[in-house]
């Protein structure tokens, strides 16, 4: 077992670890207990009872967080001529296509989120390896396939997430920073659950939420009551 350090001792020491708290005294402790230099991000992680190997249980979503991820969120769109402008005025960091396509055939991914036409997605394909691992390869379920590009960046921008279920049946997602209020996390936390409890797949069967966790980056997480939470 690995040695806990004086840190993470003092944090562990603040809170009740048999203990499940609402969000939002779940999100006073976490600023409580965060002891990183710079300012963390807060991750929510939802066990649902559900099997992704199943195509008819795979949950993926995208959700519009009340008060933003508090991320500087770098946005790579790929699309033709008469819609750069769109996607410049609306605040993409990177607009073009066929340069920035050879860029990334290179090895160059410094964006977090690219946003691209349906009339382009034939020229990534040849992407799919590189873009794949790195959850960058455009979606349509995710909102970044539109021919409104000015829109997906200006969403983007605004705190517009999307999120899948792992392979272990676990949504893991950042809803804010530590230096959000407890209200601002609990708030964009409550939206995630309220869109995955809509999300519900109709074959899944037994306990839906099975367990929720909050942390922070590298501190220890805090258990949610779940009958605290809107919905459930």
């Amino acid at each position: 077992m690995a040695k806990l350090t004086k840190k993470r001792k003092e944090a562990l020491s603040k809170y009740d670890l048999t203990e499940a708290y609402s969000i939002e005294k779940a999100a006073s402790i976490l600023k409580d207990i965060a002891y990183t230099k710079f300012d963390a991000s807060v991750d929510i992680d939802v066990r649902l009872g559900v099997d992704p190997r199943k195509a008819d249980q795979m949950v993926r979503g995208v959700v519009a967080l009340p008060h933003g991820t508090g991320k500087v969120v770098r946005v790579l769109v790929l699309c033709s001529p008469d819609k750069e402008a769109d996607a410049t005025e609306a605040g993409a960091d990177f607009v073009g296509l066929d340069e920035y396509i050879q860029k990334i055939e290179k090895g160059w991914t410094d964006v977090d989120v690219i946003i691209t036409m349906p009339t382009v997605m034939a020229k990534l394909g040849r992407l799919g390896k590189i873009l794949g691992p790195r959850g960058l390869m455009p979606n349509p379920k995710s909102g970044t396939v539109t021919l409104d590009v000015g829109k997906a960046v200006r969403e983007v921008k605004a705190g517009k997430i999307d999120f899948k279920v792992d392979k272990t049946g676990i949504i893991h997602t950042s809803v804010g920073k530590v230096s959000f209020t407890p209200e601002q996390i609990a708030q964009n936390a409550q939206e995630v659950l309220t869109t995955l409890l809509r999300l519900k797949p109709s074959s899944s069967k037994g306990t839906y939420v099975k367990s929720i966790h909050l942390s922070s980056t590298m501190s220890p997480g805090v258990v949610i009551d779940k009958s605290t939470v809107i919905g459930i």
